[in-house]
């Protein structure tokens, strides 16, 4: 069986209403995607099954989110050759920044693209993933151009415009 061409994953469920706008772009876009539970800490060993099988399961680009230590989209990194965009889960302690500086400060050759933290991160690695996807991808390259062309549309060029 094949798996969809995106995997969101997640370091534990209570970080889906985030990754969740991920998979709305991916939706609107008519991307297919799977999101999992897999956590770095507390599941080490279903990450490592999961990494190292994604790339043959047909899976193309893994968006990877975390809180804290936020060691997930490194992890995953180190573990597979395909692309992972990681998302920064805001957190309580420090709004989210302990998180992004965990997935932004790889060391080389481990690379993971990095977004913003939260929501506006989840949505545009929903984005780049189609962006990724769309490079050989005819469809969907087309759907992201109008993506664009709509977005572009809907900024009015005078305040009298709003």
């Amino acid at each position: 069986m094949t798996a969809q061409p995106v995997a969101i994953i997640m370091g534990s469920r209570s970080d889906w209403p985030v990754l969740r706008h991920a998979a709305e772009t991916l939706e609107s876009l008519g991307v297919g995607y799977e999101a999992k539970v897999v956590s770095a800490h507390r599941t080490p060993e279903r990450m490592y099954a999961f990494a190292k099988s994604a790339k043959a399961a047909g899976v193309r680009v893994i968006i990877a989110g975390a809180g804290g230590a936020a060691h997930l989209p490194g992890m995953t990194a180190s573990l597979t050759e395909l692309p992972v965009l990681g998302v920064p889960i805001e957190t309580k302690a420090l709004k989210g920044m302990d998180s992004l500086l965990s997935i932004v400060q790889m060391p080389a050759g481990i690379p993971v693209g990095t977004l913003a933290i939260g929501e506006a991160g989840a949505r545009n690695a929903g984005l780049m993933a189609a962006r990724i996807l769309a490079l050989s991808d005819r469809g969907l390259a087309q759907r992201m151009a109008a993506f664009s062309a709509t977005q572009t549309a809907g900024v009015p060029e005078t305040v009298e415009d709003a």
